[in-house]
């Protein structure tokens, strides 16, 4: 049955409408996406296999071109047009810090960090640079390296801070496992950094830890 033939109040577009994104399920929102099933199909039955097929949603949104094309219903041009969307997430959720303090919505600077670092399949070290107001100047990933490890240096995350004349930072990295729980080298290396910057005063605010599920803030710790 096609999903114009449902009823109103069970159609994902009309529920969106009356009752908001968050409550539709992942399968309703990215049957929204595709907009169209296949022979016997609908979108929302599509969706299905789709989120199955890929183990989840987070699944779907990291499988290359290759993987996602070979799926029915799919191909190239719907590629390109969920890579523009989670683009322009990213760049949404950039805007909203750009426009206040880093300390002021923790929680939108967690959301960014992961939307830019969960997806890695390899550890990304990168670091978020502030004013001395504490509001975004840039991010930038600075290191990466293996599976669960990448080899950071000091010297150069002095100098990008002073390239971007930073008053302070939040380091970033990623933990590709989904564990976010802090190691004993990840407590080392903030040390290190938090000493080395201090001595051009600039402070080390927090480092956030991105895996599955929330980000984990170091300082909250009481590591930083």
């Amino acid at each position: 049955m096609s999903i114009r033939d449902w009823p109103v109040a069970e159609r994902p577009r009309e529920r969106l409408l009356q009752l908001g994104a968050g409550a539709l399920s992942d399968a309703e929102l990215l049957a929204i996406f595709l907009r169209t099933g296949v022979s016997g199909h609908s979108a929302v039955d599509l969706a299905r296999q789709l989120l199955s097929s890929f183990g989840s949603l987070r699944g779907l949104l990291e499988a290359d071109i290759k993987a996602f094309s070979q799926q029915p219903g799919l191909g190239p041009a719907k590629y390109a047009q969920l890579q523009a969307v989670l683009e322009m997430s990213r760049r949404h959720l950039a805007e909203g810090m750009r426009r206040g303090s880093a300390l002021e919505s923790p929680g939108q600077v967690r959301s960014y960090l992961k939307s830019m670092l969960r997806h890695e399949p390899h550890e990304v070290f990168s670091c978020l640079f502030l004013d001395s107001k504490h509001r975004v100047l840039c991010y930038e990933a600075l290191f990466s390296g293996s599976i669960d490890s990448a080899v950071v240096y000091t010297r150069q995350v002095v100098k990008r801070a002073l390239a971007n004349n930073a008053a302070a930072l939040i380091l970033c990295h990623n933990h590709p496992s989904g564990v976010a729980e802090p190691s004993q080298a990840d407590r080392q290396l903030t040390h290190r950094l938090t000493e080395a910057l201090a001595v051009i005063d600039v402070r080390v605010l927090d480092h956030i830890i991105v895996g599955d599920g929330e980000p984990v803030s170091m300082k909250e710790y009481g590591w930083v």
